[in-house]
């Protein structure tokens, strides 16, 4: 089954664009496209995409919002992949916070649009580009820190958590660590539940916020 895409942004060209380029793909399928964020939800109980790629500045309800909207209302909801022109945009770490799976600049190459949507529709977050994990850090908390005391991660969950947040897949955790897939898989599984972290993004947030993880 083809991985389906619904497309939210209030700029006609961008979603042309975005639809040329998935469409050509064999394994990618483009079902709906919106102008604003306050269409998604209907879209999506209708149309049941795998992946939402989502403007983050649109003008009625934007992608921030309609990342909680979806997320709060939706049953089992697509990933979100969170369309930005510039990647140290405050509105970006918003997005993520508010529980988007990656993020896709506008400028990208195809290939990268494609290699994107493919990533979060499997479930492992894009890489936070250096701009971005100095936001996370200068949003550093107490909360933050709290989470990640109590979560008493071991030795082994604290190394495969500063892996996921440099943005290595499974599969590169796993060669790092000269270990099995599925092991790492395991202690994925583990960081989540111990931190209450949603996905992979929400766990990375939390590491850079409490100062567990540096940008650097």
């Amino acid at each position: 089954m083809p991985v389906t895409v619904l497309l939210v942004d209030d700029e006609p060209l961008v979603r042309a664009g975005l639809r040329a380029v998935l469409d050509a793909q064999p394994d990618i399928e483009v079902v709906g496209e919106a102008a604003d964020g306050a269409s998604v939800i209907p879209l999506v109980r209708q149309l049941r995409p795998d992946v939402v790629a989502m403007d983050v500045r649109m003008p009625l309800l934007d992608g921030i919002e309609a990342t909680r909207a979806v997320l709060r209302t939706v049953d089992f909801p697509p990933k979100i992949l969170v369309v930005t022109t510039f990647e140290n945009d405050e509105y970006v770490y918003q997005a993520l916070r508010a529980g988007a799976d990656g993020f896709l600049l506008k400028r990208a190459r195809p290939s990268e649009i494609v290699h994107a949507v493919r990533l979060v529709a499997e479930g492992e977050t894009l890489l936070f580009p250096a701009a971005v994990r100095a936001l996370a850090a200068e949003y550093g908390n107490r909360r933050a820190r709290d989470v990640l005391e109590r979560a008493a991660l071991t030795e082994r969950e604290e190394a495969v958590l500063r892996l996921m947040a440099r943005g290595l897949t499974n599969v590169e955790i796993a060669s790092e660590l000269i270990v099995g897939t599925e092991t790492v898989k395991s202690h994925v599984s583990a960081i989540l539940a111990k931190l209450g972290a949603r996905d992979r993004t929400q766990a990375v947030i939390t590491a850079y916020e409490s100062g567990f993880v540096s940008p650097a």
